[in-house]
């Protein structure tokens, strides 16, 4: 480690380690974008997700308010659909584990930072890709949201990093870039491949190693 110029690798949780695309999950259940964007700001788009995520409201305070606005613009099913399975979305990106399965390898220490709600959160540390983390924040726990830099500098602190050692992926990108405005450096991610091109424009390899590349072992000399 005492060669790498980076040492830290944070990543975002939903939409970088889990799928989570609020837009598409709404096409895929509704075809009416008219309706979909309606749905999208009383649900994910809401200042109610907001504080769920941020721990100051619960969820069960949250989804009320959110069916009485659905109930308002006559949109109650389509409401509840939404609240009901959404969850579904929260499946663990592969590529994304196997990438991090190799920066631990070669020696790179994960950390989470993540706008997630504490029964999301909950759900996540079941899953075996969670043993992979040396540590994180989550919102809920701190009462902060990215991309407040106090967020960024909490992790920090927490875990004694130098900041300028860590990279930050993050699907949004207003959160990767107030990465920078805490001294790491940020990456938008959009999939796994461009993820490691950005990874490696740093220094930080992450490919495997091809048989070309592996070592040779010297010849030994033929005695007659």
């Amino acid at each position: 480690m005492g060669d790498f110029l980076y040492k830290n690798i944070v990543f975002d949780l939903g939409g970088v380690v889990v799928d989570f695309n609020p837009r598409e999950f709404l096409v895929d259940h509704f075809l009416n974008e008219k309706i979909e964007n309606k749905l999208y700001d009383i649900t994910f788009g809401s200042a109610e997700w907001l504080k769920i995520d941020a721990g100051v409201m619960t969820r069960a305070q949250a989804y009320e308010i959110m069916r009485e606005k659905g109930k308002d613009l006559g949109l109650s099913f389509e409401t509840d659909v939404i609240l009901s399975d959404w969850f579904d979305m929260l499946n663990t990106k592969d590529d994304t584990v196997q990438l991090m399965k190799r920066l631990k390898k070669r020696g790179y220490r994960l950390f989470y930072l993540s706008n997630i709600a504490d029964d999301v959160l909950e759900t996540l540390q079941q899953r075996r890709f969670w043993s992979l983390f040396d540590g994180g924040i989550a919102s809920c726990e701190v009462r902060l949201l990215k991309p407040d830099i106090r967020i960024y500098q909490t992790l920090i602190q927490k875990y004694h990093l130098i900041a300028s050692e860590c990279v930050f992926v993050d699907d949004n990108k207003i959160n990767a870039s107030a990465a920078f405005d805490a001294d790491m450096v940020g990456i938008h991610f959009r999939n796994v491949r461009t993820l490691q091109r950005a990874l490696k424009s740093y220094g930080i390899e992450t490919e495997r190693k091809s048989p070309r590349h592996a070592k040779k072992e010297p010849e030994k000399a033929v005695t007659k």
